[in-house]
């Protein structure tokens, strides 16, 4: 899933966390369209030939030594059916398709084949008539300068116009200029106003950053539990930050029911599968302490493994010190030196680490060194 983040646009602070020895901050705004044929920062595609897939964390370096077959536990990263699981098994039949009853939208349909040009001609007289999608359309245009010049001042104005007329994501994108361009009290107080109205029409990144604003407003557990039915209702239509703070919160925060505690860990692996490389460190750390259910080394092992590839450099931190103690791995130095090296030229120096790679012999320290060059040219 992409992810626009707009921390430093909003007087909201990042709600911070407890992983098992590790503080992470959950990123303050996941910015993703949900309306039929409303626009939001990313929906554009430049290519309709091109199918949209899903975002998968990046792997840089493979595990020769992990076979192909090998049956992959529930709460590890899905691998699929091979050829040979294929062979001799009938497909399903295809369920009949639903014939779509509702208004074709050209302008949005050319947003979304990249011909912002088209897009632009299609929506700007609808806009001129109030039509609130359309409003929100020509902004996001105009905002991302797409085929046309950018335009904030523009953009605010048809934005406002989308928030008044009742689009859930003008309301929501409006809000998030409102608090990105004025430091207005009242303006403030307009934008919190406008991100709830909005979360309440069901729009998943306005009840996320919602929920982001209750906690700011109200720090500590009361502040969680006014927000958590707004990061539930986010994680529910896919957002990963908001399933991720779902997990955080159900683990940490006192006198919740049974059945949602149970399912913290649940929502951390939807978030970690959905490529948050956070939640893919602190699964991985949850599994290999036994954090919301029982310990699962091996799998705990591939998710680090999984975080510290994508660049997480905790993550990588943490990967060395399973090299070292062998805990879902087989014990290696110089694969521990290689993960320490790259962690320290990130910046993170953990003593601990520094101490036992001053304890490796100076091949050992070599060939560490060796593997982490090879490792950041991609050879």
């Amino acid at each position: 899933m992409i992810r626009a983040l707009l921390s430093q646009a909003c007087r909201i602070a990042p709600v911070a966390f407890f992983a098992t020895g590790v503080l992470v901050a959950a990123p303050s705004l996941a910015e993703t369209a949900k309306k039929g044929p409303s626009v939001t920062a990313g929906d554009a595609k430049t290519d309709e030939k091109e199918p949209a897939e899903e975002v998968k964390p990046a792997v840089l370096d493979e595990q020769p030594e992990v076979k192909k077959d090998e049956k992959k536990p529930v709460d590890g990263p899905s691998t699929g059916l091979s050829v040979l699981d294929r062979m001799g098994a009938d497909l399903p039949a295809l369920p009949a398709e639903k014939p779509f009853a509702g208004k074709v939208d050209d302008a949005y349909g050319a947003f979304q084949r990249g011909r912002y040009l088209t897009a632009m001609e299609l929506a700007l007289p609808r806009a001129q008539l109030g039509d609130p999608a359309a409003q929100t359309l020509v902004a996001e245009i105009l905002d991302r300068g797409l085929g046309v010049k950018r335009d904030r001042k523009q953009a605010l104005f048809w934005y406002e116009q989308a928030a008044n007329g009742g689009d859930p994501t003008g309301m929501f994108k409006y809000a998030i200029l409102l608090m990105e361009r004025s430091a207005s009290p009242e303006d403030r107080k307009k934008a919190d106003e406008l991100m709830k109205k909005s979360a309440d029409l069901g729009n998943a990144s306005a009840q996320f950053n919602y929920a982001q604003v209750l906690v700011a407003d109200s720090p500590g557990d009361k502040g969680l539990h006014d927000a958590l039915p707004y990061y539930e209702k986010s994680a529910e239509q896919g957002i990963a930050d908001a399933q991720y703070a779902v997990a955080q919160i159900y683990v940490n925060l006192k006198d919740l029911p049974e059945e949602k505690t149970k399912r913290a860990r649940e929502w951390l692996v939807r978030a970690a599968r959905a490529g948050f490389d956070t939640a893919q460190l602190d699964l991985g750390m949850w599994l290999v302490n036994g954090t919301a259910g029982d310990r699962d080394y091996d799998t705990g092992f591939k998710w680090l493994k999984r975080a510290a590839d994508g660049g997480n450099v905790v993550a990588q931190s943490k990967l060395a010190q399973l090299y070292i103690h062998a805990i879902g791995t087989r014990p290696d130095p110089v694969e521990a030196g290689k993960w320490f090296v790259l962690a320290r030229r990130a910046g993170l120096n953990d003593p601990s680490l520094e101490d036992f790679y001053l304890g490796l012999t100076d091949q050992q320290q070599k060939a560490a060194i060796t593997a982490a060059n090879k490792y950041r040219s991609g050879s």
